[in-house]
């Protein structure tokens, strides 16, 4: 009988020690995960860095050279309320999502809509800005074509390589010819030379091209393309992070500050003097 007892004695003292590991255990991968966060690094560095794609008026350059844009106004209040500066790394598009990976900046901000194959690569916040795209095209050469005339071979689009408009245009019009180039500027010249019949772009881009080319260009169709809303991206791993922007969006959406800049940056053209005149 004493030696059941010490040998239950014994079990007893080894499941309590297992029952205190436990929680020890979980406590020290949460102090890991915590150490192991961007938000670790920066504030320890002093600096977040941005990863940003030039797209008017997401960002883009002033009269003098100096970045500005909607990306630029939520960038830079992110960093205030971090206690920290903000260092913005323009990047090609196509090469964003690979260049954050390899550490060359800690967040991407710059319209980037969230999809289901760009979520198995990166993790992305609550959406901080709201908007769809549309399709524009030449005039004489699209003149009274219905929006199924658009899916046919002898259709061509243009758009920026990587975009989510060559994602959408491919969806939405699988027949047609895409071509794809590194800027949205050249996707739109090539349909304002008769090289392309349209292309699509997040509004107000194609409001703004019509705008400034009426007698060649057009928005034929009264249809918003993948009406979605666009997030910060972050590598994977990072509980902490994805927490902290949810809440920081979730504040400037609550104050009214992410809608009142999306407004003077996307609906007034108030900023139109500050860029040179294309």
């Amino acid at each position: 009988m004493t030696v059941t007892r010490r040998l239950f004695g014994a079990a007893l003292a080894a499941t309590a020690a297992l029952g205190l590991a436990v929680p020890a255990s979980a406590q020290s991968a949460t102090q890991a995960l915590a150490s192991e966060s961007v938000l670790n690094s920066i504030q320890e560095d002093g600096v977040i860095r941005i990863g940003l794609s030039i797209f008017t008026p997401w960002s883009m350059r002033d009269i003098n050279g100096d970045l500005i844009g909607f990306e630029l106004d939520v960038g830079r209040q992110l960093a205030e309320d971090l206690g920290v500066e903000v260092e913005f790394v323009p990047t090609s598009w196509d090469g964003i999502i690979p260049a954050l990976l390899a550490g060359n900046f800690d967040v991407i901000i710059s319209g980037m809509s969230w999809t289901a194959q760009r979520n198995l690569t990166v993790n992305f916040s609550d959406p901080y800005a709201y908007s769809g795209m549309a399709l524009y095209s030449n005039i004489a050469m699209t003149e009274g074509m219905t929006i199924e005339d658009y899916n046919s071979p002898d259709i061509t689009f243009a758009a920026r390589r990587g975009a989510t408009p060559a994602v959408a245009i491919a969806s939405e019009f699988p027949l047609a010819t895409l071509l794809l180039f590194d800027e949205d500027g050249a996707a739109t010249q090539e349909v304002l030379n008769g090289n392309a019949h349209a292309t699509v772009a997040s509004q107000p881009s194609p409001d703004r091209e019509v705008a400034r080319y009426p007698d060649t260009l057009h928005i034929p169709f009264d249809v918003l393309l993948d009406p979605s809303g666009e997030a910060f991206a972050m590598r994977k791993g990072d509980p902490d992070a994805l927490s902290f922007f949810n809440n920081w969006i979730a504040a400037q959406w609550r104050s009214g500050w992410l809608e009142e800049r999306h407004d003077y940056w996307f609906v007034s053209d108030d900023w139109a003097d500050q860029v040179p005149a294309e």
